[in-house]
């Protein structure tokens, strides 16, 4: 359900296979700054991402990637997709 919201969305969505996060690129959002991303995501939406690049040991590799969560309650989700429309 996220990772169909999100694709929705305009992210672009790396399908996960046993993870509890979905993560995405914001690059078909026009952004490539993660840390920026998230920070405004959670002012402009209300929700929470994480930078991918705090991952990497060159995190600029990881900039333009972000990942949500889901392991959430449907409401949750739900919500979170809602807001994430454009």
């Amino acid at each position: 359900m996220l990772s169909a919201g999100l694709a929705d969305a305009g992210f672009g969505v790396f399908r996960t296979a046993g993870t509890y996060f979905v993560t995405t690129d914001i690059r078909p959002l026009g952004e490539s700054d993660g840390f920026a991303f998230c920070r405004a995501l959670l002012e402009r939406a209300g929700v929470v991402a994480i930078p991918n690049a705090v991952f990497y040991d060159h995190k600029e590799m990881g900039a333009p990637y972000v990942r949500f969560a889901f392991c959430k309650r449907t409401k949750v989700l739900q919500e979170a997709v809602k807001r994430l429309k454009p």
